[in-house]
């Protein structure tokens, strides 16, 4: 099977969509979902993956918009359905402002590498999903009180997110 990806650039600057080599058979499937050689080397100089987290979520929930200034994000659904939107923060950007939205399931298995000042939301499909970061950054993790929160239905995103009814945290009901 080997450590191979398809890595291509999003249509948002610095954004990489990274498409694991699996392999199925009569068990079901099996595939690395990080290789520091590869994955790494999208990173700026110096800098490497630090922690994981993962996130158990039911159906219907709807996490984000959230980033923060200093992180380098690789996210994925491990188990489950979500739609998976990254939305570009950055003022400077010839793509502020603008989206780009991803299914990920176990039919499309996706990691997808964001660059600091991105906006990441996810919904979920499924019943259940788990949902995995990655984080690379420089000195201490900024944790919640120092993150950005946007609303997920933001009228100067326009996000379309199809017909959806989310749950949401009192983070996201509050936009911050």
């Amino acid at each position: 099977m080997g450590f191979s990806f398809d890595i291509q650039e999003s249509k948002l600057a610095g954004v990489f969509i990274i498409k694991p080599n699996i392999a199925w058979d009569n068990r079901g499937s099996i595939y690395t979902s990080f290789y520091k050689d590869d994955i790494e080397k999208l990173l700026p100089k110096n800098l490497f993956f630090k922690h994981d987290k993962f996130s158990l979520s039911c159906k219907n929930v709807l996490r984000g918009i959230h980033g923060d200034s200093k992180s380098y994000k690789l996210v994925s659904c491990v188990y489950g359905e979500i739609i998976q939107v990254v939305v570009d923060l950055r003022k400077e950007s010839p793509t502020y402002l603008k989206w780009e939205k991803f299914i990920i399931n176990k039919d499309n298995q996706l990691f997808i590498l964001m660059p600091p000042n991105m906006g990441n939301a996810y919904f979920v499909k499924s019943n259940e999903a788990l949902y995995h970061y990655k984080y690379a950054y420089t000195g201490e993790y900024l944790d919640v009180h120092e993150q950005f929160s946007l609303a997920y239905n933001d009228k100067s995103i326009n996000i379309n997110w199809g017909d959806i009814d989310p749950i949401l945290s009192s983070r996201d009901l509050n936009h911050g």
